[in-house]
């Protein structure tokens, strides 16, 4: 029994000289405190002396800012989050793990200490002789308890020191990326502190050159205002002697006051001429390598005029289609003609901006005029011959004295480009149609706008007349024609054949059948009795114009293929 309490008794004086201190003794007071019936545990923190010597110096918050005028304002913002975040780590108290834990059984302890000192082969010594003793049943494992809870509460602190240790190291480079970051702002708001000064100084400098010009202008001002007057007194005598030029190369025309129209010019048509619808495809001619951008009917012969994009006009014989005459003089695309009214002159525009006179005896150009500054898109005739009218992409048109040769009126008034015009017959009243969506009336006598008509939706690409006067057609980009009456100057009704765009609109000669190219390559024909629209299919790509004969028992249409279809 002596032997058996000598054996059990050892591993408990390996523990104690491992420990350095009495588990008997321990024990024993456990016993008399549990007899007494009450006992208490005291908590003891150990400090660990501090193994680094480095100094912290506390940066003060007046010396953090963020410099004048940062271009990089991410890289800004995330200095500050982690300058606030170190602050919050370093602020943070150390709360120690709660200590509910299991206590661990004394063999685990020594097995524990021996691995950690790293005694393999008293470790091997120990679990083959304690397992033994455990198989022979010696001894009890019950028997020996738990290591105290002083030990576990050593370990648990030593664990957490290392921690701690890990963390201070991770806030001393934290602290010094952040002393880096501070002393780079720092640099960079010194040097654009510099950088401001030497621009307050520039700004200084430039008042000042400013204040010594308005001084030395001022010195300046009599010799200016002399010259102003010169310019005055010189432009005065360059208008005196335009009218002696003008007076000299020709007197310019006067406007006619009542103009009595030709009766007999429509009334016979309307009596033997019924409106058609059912045109065929009858021939097709074939006359320009380019589109074709207008045709227009000679005012009593059989004859047509073709204009294109290749810069040249034909007179075209009809129904033959043999060319009689061809126009080159033109830099560029024609687009629009119009016949004198005297049927012996016709006038083109074109995108040179230019428009051109032509003798129909020969060909010959007889006349240029110059003025607008963009693209020309239409012109027409005064019913006395004396004025032509042009539209132009500068927003403006023109009216041009052919006796003078010169511009008498520009109208001013629409804010997009102008894209027809067109002269009311036997009368001074001009109609206008422009990509600012309005229809513009037009006093020919002051170059004054009378009336404006409001309606359409889209650009107006062309406007014309009835041949009774009464009526007014539109077309628009989007395909919508307009009826508009032109006597109360207010819309009669509203067709929608888009959304092809609709690019020429013209009556025949009973007023009754109104005829409209499509980008489509569709030739609509809108009867205004019924209000029935009729197609006509036999383009192959865009139709630009369209036109009927003069006794509306053909209709002659041109597209972007450079034929003229003929339709009977």
């Amino acid at each position: 029994m002596a032997a058996q309490r000598g054996l059990t008794n050892s591993p408990l004086r390996i523990l104690e000289e491992a420990l350095g201190t009495s588990l008997t003794a321990e024990g024993e007071a456990s016993d008399a405190a549990a007899a007494e019936g009450a006992y208490y545990l005291e908590q003891v923190t150990i400090t660990e002396p501090s193994e680094d010597d480095c100094e912290y110096e506390e940066i003060p918050d007046d010396n953090y800012s963020i410099p004048e005028g940062e271009e990089d304002l991410a890289k800004a913002t995330h200095l500050v989050q982690e300058h606030t975040t170190d602050t919050k780590i370093l602020e943070q108290k150390t709360i120690l793990p709660s200590k509910h834990a299991t206590q661990e059984a004394i063999e685990d302890f020594l097995c524990n200490f021996l691995i950690k000192m790293g005694m393999t082969r008293t470790l091997d010594c120990f679990q083959t002789e304690w397992y033994e003793l455990i198989q022979k049943g010696v001894t009890e494992l019950r028997t020996f308890g738990n290591v105290p809870d002083v030990y576990t509460q050593v370990m648990l602190l030593e664990s957490e020191n290392r921690n701690l240790k890990k963390e201070l190291k991770r806030f001393k480079q934290a602290a010094d990326k952040a002393r880096e970051d501070l002393m780079k702002t720092q640099k960079q708001r010194d040097f654009h502190q510099m950088h401001h000064k030497r621009i307050i100084q520039e700004k200084n400098k430039l008042v000042n050159d400013l204040k010594g010009l308005k001084l030395h202008y001022a010195s300046y001002e009599p010799t200016l205002r002399v010259l102003h007057e010169k310019h005055h007194a010189l432009l005065k005598e360059k208008m005196l002697t335009s009218l002696e030029r003008d007076r000299a190369v020709g007197k310019d025309s006067e406007f006619p006051v009542y103009m009595q129209p030709n009766s007999n010019v429509n009334m016979y048509k309307e009596s033997l001429c019924p409106a058609k619808f059912n045109y065929r495809l009858h021939n097709i001619f074939r006359l320009h390598e380019l589109p074709v951008s207008c045709i227009v009917m000679h005012p009593c012969k059989d004859i047509l005029i073709s204009c294109s994009e290749d810069h040249l006009w034909r007179m075209v014989d009809l129904p033959n289609g043999n060319v009689l005459l061809t126009g080159r003089g033109h830099t560029d695309w024609l687009s629009g003609c119009c016949f004198h009214p005297s049927e012996d002159k016709v006038a083109t525009s074109s995108g040179d901006s230019t428009i051109k006179l032509w003798d129909l005896s020969n060909g010959d150009c007889i006349l240029t005029l110059e003025g607008h500054n963009y693209a020309v898109w239409s012109c027409t005739w005064h019913s006395s011959g004396n004025f032509v009218a042009s539209a132009s992409l500068d927003m403006t048109s023109k009216i041009w004295d052919i006796n003078s040769e010169r511009c008498r009126y520009t109208l001013y008034g629409h804010t997009d480009s102008v894209n027809s015009i067109e002269f009311f017959p036997f009368s001074n009243t001009l109609l206008t149609a422009s990509a600012d969506k309005t229809l513009s009336v037009w006093d020919a006598r002051t170059g004054k706008c009378e009336h404006s008509l409001y309606g359409h939706m889209h650009s107006i690409n062309d406007a014309t007349f009835i041949p009774q006067g009464h009526l007014i057609a539109s077309c628009d980009a989007r395909g919508v024609i307009k009826l508009w009456d032109f006597r109360k100057l207010f819309p009669i009704v509203s067709i929608d054949v888009g959304p092809s765009p609709g690019n020429e609109v013209n009556f025949d000669s009973t007023g009754r059948v109104l005829a409209q190219a499509s980008s489509n390559g569709v030739i609509h024909l809108l009867d205004l009795k019924s209000g029935e629209i009729h197609k006509l299919m036999g383009h192959e790509s865009e139709a630009h114009t369209v036109v009927f004969s003069h006794t509306g028992e053909h209709l002659y249409s041109g597209g972007s293929d450079g034929t003229i279809r003929v339709w009977f």
